[in-house]
């Protein structure tokens, strides 16, 4: 039996209509007008090509790469099937490659992950700990003026008031020194009110924290205002930002030694990496909220006015409810079940008196200072450590600092 097919030597680009059969163990291409023989495929080494649906194209082991033989027609390619059964023993031994490197990236993958999600955590709670305390201190001033630098321009930036004896700040230097006893922590907090338009507070390196005006606008008593510090004061308390840091850089350097510096994969990466940051990120916030609880009961303020004013300022949502697995912060319903069940101790003194509550409240209603917080970092104003003045960066901020418009 022959079949017609279509013939390259794999030398020139020329195609030829020949005519195929088996002789032997060899499989016979002749021409198709002269009968001239232009080739013998031994019939073992054929294997099949990826082709169209309606083509079975094969190649051989023992001929230059480019030799092909394109059968077409259904009729033709069961034909061509039956008279080469080399084909389907190629073919299995294919499909069990395929599988077999399936499963063992897969299995790579899978210890990628399960390296990040136990081995990076812990890393890096190990790595903090021998981090020189002036070494973290210069990075929260770094990035301060990177955040300074994002903001200032459209948002604003400025110190609602930078005397340190004043009512207001004297009240939050002594709350926050009382949360951050006995915890352990190597900084002296250095806690600033910032007027700017977004509703935010947040912790960076070597123990500076931030309470943005347009989140101040929104606090409704001093438990919410104490709520929010005292979290914030859990992350200088853990160093969370530190470890973040380390945790984030872990996981870029796990996920490029797997995908390497290839376009389209290394932004399938920095995806990657950001869902697996927000599992790490999660139990920072928790671990935080469990420091806000305990300051609770030592300093006499209701916890769950954290989860009041978060749920006033971002609030849970049917979106927030369905992507809770990927979200950096726990939700609103999580933090209240937990922080409603304390009490706060009854034989402490308030958190904030209601002279220095309504100081607090009214630090940013004044006219505008012409005090930054650049001016502060530059002389070396804060609490707990000294700086230097460094020159101004010409590189693009990271605005993703400030994504989540929440404590």
């Amino acid at each position: 039996m022959e079949l017609s097919a279509r013939y390259q030597d794999g030398l020139v680009a020329e195609v030829h209509e020949v005519a195929c059969r088996i002789e032997g163990d060899a499989l016979v291409i002749r021409d198709a007008e002269s009968l001239f023989v232009r080739d013998r495929w031994p019939a073992d080494q054929v294997y099949p090509l990826h082709g169209r649906p309606i083509q079975l194209r094969i190649a051989n082991g023992a001929r230059p790469l480019g030799a092909r033989l394109v059968f077409s027609g259904p009729a033709d390619i069961a034909a061509a099937r039956a008279m080469l059964p080399a084909l389907k023993r190629k073919s299995a031994a294919y499909k069990a490659r395929q599988w077999k490197l399936v499963g063992l990236s897969t299995m790579a993958l899978a210890s990628v992950v399960a390296a990040y999600v136990y081995g990076v955590p812990l890393l890096a709670s190990r790595i903090v700990g021998v981090i020189p305390v002036q070494w973290e201190a210069d990075l929260g001033t770094t990035v301060a003026r990177q955040i300074e630098e994002a903001l200032v321009a459209d948002a604003g930036w400025e110190i609602c008031d930078p005397d340190p004896d004043s009512l207001a700040n004297r009240a939050i230097t002594r709350f926050s020194t009382a949360a951050l006893e006995g915890a352990g922590s190597p900084f002296v907090p250095d806690v600033q009110v910032i007027r700017t338009d977004v509703p935010n507070a947040f912790a960076l390196p070597g123990g500076r924290a931030y309470y943005f005006s347009a989140l101040l606008e929104q606090t409704e008593s001093p438990d919410e205002f104490a709520g929010v510090l005292a979290h914030e004061l859990g992350h200088v308390a853990h160093r969370h930002a530190m470890e973040q840091l380390i945790a984030t850089s872990a996981t870029g350097l796990l996920i490029g030694f797997i995908l390497g510096d290839m376009t389209g994969l290394s932004i399938a990466g920095g995806i990657g990496a950001s869902l697996i940051d927000s599992r790490f990120s999660r139990e920072a916030e928790r671990e935080a909220d469990r420091f806000a609880a305990d300051v609770a009961r030592r300093m006499a303020f209701q916890p769950v006015g954290l989860a009041n004013l978060l749920e006033r300022v971002s609030g849970d949502d049917d979106y927030a409810e369905a992507f809770a697995l990927l979200s950096t912060h726990p939700l609103t319903s999580e933090r209240r079940a937990a922080l409603e069940a304390l009490e706060p101790s009854p034989a402490a003194s308030p958190a904030f008196t209601d002279e220095e509550w309504q100081a607090i409240r009214t630090m940013c209603d004044a006219g505008t200072t012409t005090k930054t917080a650049t001016d502060t970092l530059a002389k070396g104003e804060t609490v707990g450590f000294s700086t230097q003045a460094e020159e101004d960066q010409e590189e693009d901020p990271e605005e993703d600092l400030l994504d989540s418009p929440v404590p």
